[in-house]
């Protein structure tokens, strides 16, 4: 049997083992089999709250201090008192104040990826188990409905463009996917060698508007190279909506499951869930790309070039009135150092 389960089965096991609170400790249930650690839906007394136990063989934990605590749930370490001395349990707990429905898609997504790593050793999924919970952290600190914005929408799209553009260029996916720090906040969305590429997606029909997010972003005397990567879209009946994109994506990483966790990991992160993907239904076709270097006269707002009184800025680009030539991809990652 797979080890993958769904949300029924979990809400089933959790109705199953709801009861009168007895004694401190846990009840539990297995369920699922077959995957890469035993998985048990659980409750633990005398709060009665929902968990998620994952046994992991010859893994190291971090300290409490250290696990994710999210927005309605928290991560802690399990002892069972003697009973399987060589395994690490660790548990995702709901909290009373957070919503069970949510709670349970997000123990299912958890399952979901573990289920991807057959062949993971313990430290490695206690990795990918961390990196999936904060990715889910963040989402929730959001507090939104799940759906991304239009905007938001178009920018992952010219992102996932990017990514798969990079990865067609030569490099190994694996790196391509780590690199893309778009959805964890970075400053720019690839971080690659000793450089990075920043991504700017428009659907535009004239003009190519690019809204830089800070003096830092296209500032080569911080980090060198620069690129700046210009998509431009169309809304076409012939094109691509969003989770067929990623759909595309994820096969090209299928067989690097350790990238694929990753990458599923980041849509998380960039506020993209499986649930809500009936809800993108625009199709978008690549119009054009453009690869630009940062450097020397490149139109932008460094700290080096503004008065020292002004502390922040974010400003509007115009990509179409840049006359640069295309750097190329190649050349590009030839320079970052990468390929």
């Amino acid at each position: 049997m797979a080890l993958r389960t769904d949300r029924d089965e979990l809400l089933a096991a959790w109705r199953a083992l709801s009861g009168p609170a007895g004694a401190d400790g846990w009840r539990t249930i297995q369920v699922a089999h077959g995957g890469p650690c035993p998985l048990l839906a659980g409750r633990r007394f005398p709060g009665n709250e929902e968990a998620l136990l994952v046994g992991l063989d010859s893994a190291r934990v971090p300290s409490a201090e250290l696990l994710p605590q999210g927005k309605g749930f928290t991560v802690i370490r399990v002892e069972f008192g003697g009973k399987d001395p060589e395994r690490t349990w660790i548990a995702l707990c709901r909290q009373s104040q957070g919503s069970l429905d949510l709670f349970a898609l997000m123990a299912e997504d958890v399952v979901a990826i573990l289920d991807t790593l057959r062949n993971a050793d313990g430290e490695r999924l206690v990795r990918v188990f961390l990196a999936r919970i904060r990715a889910w952290q963040e989402f929730m600190r959001r507090g939104d409905d799940g759906i991304l914005s239009p905007e938001a929408e178009v920018g992952l799209y010219g992102e996932l463009v990017t990514l798969q553009a990079l990865i067609d260029a030569g490099l190994s996916p694996a790196v391509a996917v780590e690199a893309w720090q778009g959805p964890l906040g970075g400053i720019q969305d690839f971080s690659l060698g000793t450089g990075a590429i920043e991504v700017k997606s428009t659907v535009s029909p004239s003009g190519f508007p690019a809204k830089v997010g800070s003096l830092d972003q296209l500032d080569d005397s911080l980090i060198a190279p620069i690129f700046l990567a210009g998509v431009r879209l169309a809304l076409s009946p012939a094109g691509r909506t969003l989770p067929e994109l990623i759909a595309g994506t994820r096969t090209v990483l299928r067989l690097e499951s350790l990238a694929l966790a990753t990458f599923d990991s980041r849509l998380i992160d960039a506020g993209f869930l499986d649930v809500k993907a009936t809800t993108y239904t625009r199709r978008f076709s690549v119009l054009a790309t453009r690869l630009l270097s940062v450097s020397d006269n490149f139109p932008r707002l460094t700290r080096a070039n503004v008065a020292m009184e002004i502390r922040a800025a974010r400003y509007d680009l115009d990509l179409d009135l840049v006359k640069d030539s295309d750097a190329g991809i190649s050349d590009a990652l030839e320079q970052l150092g990468v390929i």
